[in-house]
């Protein structure tokens, strides 16, 4: 089962690449004129409908990028707060054990009389008494003073402690009401596009499909035809080909918001997951890796970077060589090989570098 799916998933991006690498005029040659505008049942042209969908899921992409980095951070608070109150236990238990220490000194001081150490030191006639004495008496009033200092500083510790993780608890609350008001944007914006697919006829929504692959196919001509593939050489670096292996792997499985696996995807939960496999850990969100990752210009790409899209910065692509990527498209679509240059592109940054 796995090797066939390994088998097909080579297939399908030797096929892609043959096609997505070849000289524009072999790949798009003689472009049949367009077919007149076509009607939907609401009305509205097929291009206009086809918009309005690109547009709610391009909504619900960044709306996953900001519920993404929100689920992110909840986990990272969650983890400071299980620190935090480990770090409180200890505390705790350290003052008892230090006060117990005070109290046995006390105590022991009680059994004497109640006399001070320097007070029964002066009182004796032994010089070799009172000089042995000198010195454990120092020793004792250092001992006392360092508890105490002890005792003061891991009380401060406990009240910064308790502080913290109030302070955490209140971020993660905050971080988990960014989530639910997300996951609410997020699902109103696919029901809104999927209401609108449904609506369409069989025959207009592989139309619909067939203008979506138009529009990638003249963006993916355009970014050939400028000559970029004749600057972009470089060889994958050993990272960057499990990157790229994982990725191949994935193919054909389905988009899912919010998913990393390993059934299906969203399009930066494949390459944070294609890089932790290659043994790097980068940010989960495409605007994260946008924002923390080295940049590096597009004639200086090879496979396994990361390729930024849109001026939001709301999808991610891995680059697998001559001008293709690997992504996961959106609701509705599978992990798959497309243009590089079939959307904006941003900018683009190496994970490895």
């Amino acid at each position: 089962m796995n090797r066939r799916r390994c088998a097909t998933a080579a297939i399908t991006v030797v096929c892609a690449l043959t096609v997505l690498a070849s000289p524009v005029q072999a790949a798009y040659a003689a472009p049949t004129p367009p077919p007149p505008p076509v009607t939907s049942a609401s009305g509205k042209s097929l291009e206009e409908v086809r918009r309005e969908i690109d547009t709610l899921y391009r909504q619900a992409a960044s709306a996953t990028d900001a519920y993404n980095l929100a689920e992110e951070r909840a986990k990272k608070q969650s983890a400071e707060i299980v620190k935090l109150a480990q770090a409180i236990v200890d505390g705790q238990a350290r003052i008892e054990d230090l006060k117990m220490r005070a109290g046995a000194a006390a105590r022991a001081q009680y059994r004497n009389g109640g006399i001070p150490d320097e007070a029964r030191l002066v009182l004796t006639d032994d010089p070799q008494l009172f000089l042995s004495g000198v010195g454990r008496l120092q020793q004792g009033q250092k001992a006392t003073k360092d508890l105490l200092a002890e005792l003061k500083q891991r009380q401060a510790d406990l009240e910064a402690y308790t502080k913290d993780a109030s302070a955490h608890w209140t971020r993660l609350e905050a971080n988990r009401v960014q989530q639910a008001r997300t996951k609410k944007q997020i699902e109103t914006k696919i029901a809104a596009a999927k209401r609108l697919e449904s609506q369409l006829e069989s025959e207009e929504r592989e139309r619909l499909l067939q203008l979506e692959r138009d529009e990638q196919a003249e963006a993916q001509t355009a970014w050939l035809g400028s000559g970029v593939l004749k600057e972009i050489g470089g060889n994958a670096s050993p990272q960057g080909k499990k990157a790229v292996e994982f990725a191949t792997a994935q193919l054909g499985k389905p988009y899912v918001w919010g998913a990393e696996g390993p059934g299906s995807y969203d399009c930066s939960g494949l390459t944070s997951q294609a890089w932790a496999a290659a043994g790097t850990g980068i940010p989960r969100t495409s605007q994260e890796q946008w924002r923390l990752l080295p940049r590096i210009d597009v004639k200086d790409m090879r496979p396994g970077d990361l390729i930024i899209y849109h001026a939001d910065a709301s999808h991610v692509g891995l680059y697998i060589g001559d001008g293709a990527i690997i992504h996961a498209p959106r609701p509705g679509r599978n992990v798959t090989v497309a243009g590089a240059g079939s959307m904006a592109i941003l900018g683009v940054v190496r994970p490895d570098k």
